[in-house]
């Protein structure tokens, strides 16, 4: 069998990929370990209609029945959301995943490479993976970064995620080649946050402006991917003091309990979730949906300077 032969592209997506108009992938953990249901599928129609809104299609990708499914019907957005035991997939689990014909629900990395095989140059997320704190005893460094140097797909994501070594991450990614561009403010966000103490190595304003550094990189055979950084909206932050001071106590937790590998991540998001009455959560939804408002605008742009 060829690769092609392990991915199934829901047809609205196929056409679109073919006659060159914009497409943007998205990531399902944020479905099956990322939101309570019902939230989780709400949401996820929602980010849906606003990349059709801003001029692109959505491709929801998600390993189901051993295929790597670029685009999701509403029968299997539902599964994804309410089916306990959906595996969490990273690049490492998907032969397993495949062959045993388990459900699996994409992380940054899997979407990635899964986008990367069916042609899909920009992908949206709430926030990526990268060096987690305390790395430097544990070597847990995310596959979402080593992934990024290799694929040749823009992430867009409002940061990194705010429960890792962000000023690690940003020295990792450097080393990796991967450019790391914040729009329309010079601070790098921190997922909850719309500053982490860092600043951004490059700002950019525009989606024009941004698909023209896509375009460039590419051109120039430069392998691998970007990481398009946008802001949680003001209005719906948790300022950044304030959250890190639940971080820790949720990783103090995490710690305590002996939480550890791919468990981390979901224990963390809920329990922050617990600790800050909810806050942490809306501000992770409106996130995400302001992604897939600038991922469709990029993905557009992008295709028009493609043609």
């Amino acid at each position: 069998m060829h690769k092609n032969d392990y991915l199934l592209i829901h047809p609205e997506v196929a056409t679109a990929l073919k006659e060159g108009r914009a497409v943007v992938a998205l990531e399902s953990t944020i479905i099956s370990h990322g939101m309570p249901w019902p939230q989780n599928v709400a949401t996820a129609r929602e980010v849906e209609n606003i990349v059709r809104e801003n001029g692109a299609v959505p491709a929801t990708i998600a390993i189901l029945d051993g295929k790597c499914c670029v685009g999701l019907n509403d029968e299997q957005l539902d599964y994804l959301g309410q089916t306990q035991g959906v595996w969490k997939v990273s690049l490492r689990d998907m032969p397993y995943v495949i062959s045993q014909k388990i459900p699996g629900a994409t992380t940054v990395a899997a979407t990635m490479r899964i986008a990367s095989m069916a042609g899909i140059r920009i992908f949206v997320t709430g926030g990526i993976g990268g060096v987690h704190r305390g790395a430097e005893n544990s070597m847990d460094i995310s596959a979402d970064l080593t992934e990024m140097a290799h694929t040749n797909v823009a992430v867009l994501s409002a940061g990194v995620k705010s429960i890792l070594d962000i000023g690690l991450t940003l020295e990792y990614l450097e080393t990796l080649g991967i450019p790391v561009v914040t729009y329309g403010q010079d601070a790098f966000p921190s997922f909850y946050s719309q500053e982490s103490g860092y600043t951004s190595p490059l700002r950019l304003d525009d989606a024009e402006s941004i698909a023209g550094l896509l375009k460039a990189k590419w051109d120039l055979s430069l392998e691998g991917s970007v990481l398009i950084a946008n802001p949680v909206p003001k209005a719906m932050e948790v300022p950044h003091d304030k959250m890190e001071k639940t971080i820790v106590e949720a990783l103090k937790e995490a710690d305590n309990q002996g939480i550890k590998g791919k468990l981390v991540t979901p224990f963390l998001l809920k329990r922050i979730a617990e600790l800050s009455g909810g806050e942490s959560l809306a501000a992770n939804i409106a996130l995400i949906k302001n992604n897939a408002a600038l991922g469709g605008r990029i993905a557009f742009a992008l295709s028009a300077v493609s043609k």
